[in-house]
């Protein structure tokens, strides 16, 4: 795994957000994290991540508005953007692929392994710059 790949992890659960970075980490991505929606987009400008995982029900922005902005701004244009939450109905996973998201993640559905295995399958080439463990 190529350790330029940058993932920026959205949520505001500090447990959640240390045992994804850690999952991340360890899976050879260079990660950064955010604890609320306006620390989200600061750090989507100024990173410009390859993947976003981004959690909805945050405070002082949801990850619905977050979304927004990045894609209404051009912010990270070429990141793939990940909904990761535990919203599940239909009209939330809808909602998160019509404003933009690449994938919705219902994080009940999922062991953080298998999170970092769906990243990757959305990287494709980008992931084998010639990087050797």
């Amino acid at each position: 795994m190529n350790p330029n790949i940058k993932v920026l992890i959205v949520d505001d659960d500090v447990f959640l957000l240390d045992m994804y970075s850690i999952k991340f980490k360890e899976s050879g991505f260079s990660v950064e994290i955010a604890k609320n929606g306006e620390d989200a987009l600061a750090k989507a400008k100024s990173l410009n991540p390859d993947i976003i995982l981004l959690d909805i029900v945050m405070p002082k922005m949801d990850g619905f508005d977050v979304l927004r902005e990045i894609k209404q701004n051009n912010i990270a244009p070429n990141a793939v953007i990940f909904i990761l939450t535990n919203l599940g109905q239909k009209e939330d996973v809808d909602r998160g692929l019509k404003l933009g998201a690449n994938d919705y993640i219902v994080k009940a559905h999922f062991t953080p392994s298998e999170v970092v295995a769906k990243v990757r399958s959305f990287l494709g080439p980008r992931q084998s710059d010639d990087f050797h463990l």
